[in-house]
Order: structure tokens, then sequence, then C-alpha cells
């Protein structure tokens, strides 16, 4: 069995509120943003669902909860002209997100999560698109 190279999932270092604040703030950020806005406007319908989707995964991802249920590879394969700068920039600002919350445990093991997250959809949007092009990995510093 592989283990995961992320901290494990800990309710006693991260509440509800703090993650709800990450995806609220988060996506405000990129709701502005003159790169990602327009991108995540087309495609998100329904933003109070979209809140509570976000917000399940990253309860899950930083305590353990078991509320989401979703696939997003499918959904980011789907979107047109995606590339590595819009990858970057979507960390980018929820690494600039994390670290204004003002808890280093979520920053830390958010920021991981999210890159590995950006790493696995753009390495996939990639190979889905360009399957005889080899892909190239993203500057997540």
């Amino acid at each position: 069995m592989r283990q995961s190279p992320f901290p494990t999932p800990n309710p006693d270092l991260y509440t509800e509120e703090e993650i709800s604040k990450l995806v609220h703030e988060f996506y405000a950020k990129a709701r502005k943003d003159p790169s990602l806005g327009p991108i995540f406007e087309e495609h998100v319908i329904d933003w109070d669902a979209h809140f509570v989707q976000m917000t399940n995964f990253w309860s899950a991802q930083l305590r353990g909860t078991s509320r989401f249920r979703g696939a997003p590879m499918p959904k980011h394969i789907a979107l047109p002209d995606l590339s590595a700068s819009l990858f970057e920039r979507w960390l980018a600002l929820f690494k600039q997100t994390t670290k204004e919350l003002d808890n280093a445990e979520l920053e830390q093991h958010a920021n991981m999560i999210a890159t590995f997250i950006a790493n696995r959809l753009w390495y996939g949007y990639q190979m889905s698109h360009n399957p005889d092009i080899q892909p190239v990995e993203l500057n997540t510093i």
C-alpha cells in the first residue's frame, strides 16, 4: 500500500471556518484575476454549489471529513486552452490566500496539496490534449 505524501488530516489543526474562509477568499481573488476570472465565470454555473463542493474537498484533505464527492480531472480536461501559466497563477493565488490566513500548519499542508493537485491536473490535461508530446512540469516555486 502506497503511503500518502501529505500530512495526515487533523481536525484539531484546522477549523471548518478556516477552510470555508480559505475557499471563499481564494475564489474572490481568482474571480477578479484577469487570466483566471473569465475561465471560472464561464464554467462555474452555480457559485454557491461550487463553494460547498470546494469546502467539502478541502475539509476532506485537511480535516479528514468524507463529504466530498467528485472527479476533478475530467472537468479540467474538458476545459479548452488551458496552459501551464494558468495553473501556476492558480497556485500562486492559492498560496497567497493561505499565507493571509495566519495558520502555519494550514498554509503548509494546503499548499503541499494544492501544488500536487496543480501538477496532476496539468499533467493529465497535457496527456489528454497532446498525448504524443512529453508533458512539461509546472514552475511551482
